[in-house]
């Protein structure tokens, strides 16, 4: 599903990485520096993982998102997954058992639920 990422309390660096298997963009990754003064915010379309790292003392970070949550379908992409190469803003960090335990994109794509994340060429069409 895809998921539009705003920090409402504090800052965060927020991040997307194209997941999409066939996709030009495989792995590439976009990320920045938002807070609840820049009130800017990350679109992370379907196909796209997403993650976080807090900047602040404490961060409220809110998703809008284009599907219901199902935490059967949730997964994990490694926030260093060296293939990947995402920037992050800070070295020293604490992480989640789950955050811990995820799999490198490489890893993510030999899995049989990878394939319901496949890039398209088509093109929508928008009329008024």
């Amino acid at each position: 599903m895809g998921k539009l990422m705003r920090v409402t309390r504090g800052t965060a660096f927020l991040v997307a990485v194209d997941i999409r298997k066939g996709s030009p963009t495989l792995g590439q990754w976009f990320g920045a520096e938002v807070s609840a003064e820049s009130r800017k915010q990350i679109w992370a379309p379907a196909g796209f993982a997403r993650g976080f790292c807090v900047l602040s003392d404490y961060a409220e970070i809110q998703y809008k998102c284009t599907g219901v949550y199902n935490n059967k379908g949730e997964s994990g992409i490694r926030w260093d997954d060296p293939e990947i190469g995402i920037q992050w803003p800070m070295r020293d960090v604490q992480l989640s058992d789950k955050d811990r335990k995820a799999q490198t994109l490489k890893e993510w794509l030999a899995r049989p639920e990878s394939e319901h994340f496949k890039y398209s060429e088509e093109k929508t069409m928008v009329t008024r």
